[in-house]
């Protein structure tokens, strides 16, 4: 895997994930509810959190399925992590969702640009 100039860390992250997977048996649905569950025992921050809100969604999974994680976990890894981990999830899609609106921006004035010709 060639690395670009600069990101030598999300690209080490990238291979390590992608090892992970084609190594791991499980179906798409646990794996993700398993990488969950580690990022709240370990009080993981939002940014940790943000990669794994496209899975999720490609996965169909509901805020409501989320929540019976976070209910699940929380006997286990004790509320204050669970509470940490719901802040720290509503801070990745607050990112995920400013990070849609401005690529859906560029998408729709580059557009325009191409309609108007400039």
């Amino acid at each position: 895997m060639s690395t670009a100039p600069g990101t030598p860390v999300l690209d080490t992250i990238a291979a390590m994930t992608i090892d992970s997977i084609e190594h791991c048996h499980m179906d798409e649905r646990t794996l993700i509810l398993s990488r969950l569950a580690a990022l709240v025992a370990m009080d993981a921050p939002a940014i940790s959190y943000l990669a794994h809100i496209n899975p999720a969604i490609k996965a169909e999974f509901t805020v409501e399925q989320l929540q019976d994680l976070l209910v699940a976990i929380a006997p286990v890894v004790g509320t204050a992590r669970v509470m940490s981990a719901a802040g720290h999830i509503a801070q990745a899609f607050g990112v995920a969702l400013a990070l849609a609106d401005s690529e859906a921006e560029a998408i729709a004035r580059a557009e325009a640009d191409s309609r108007t010709g400039s």
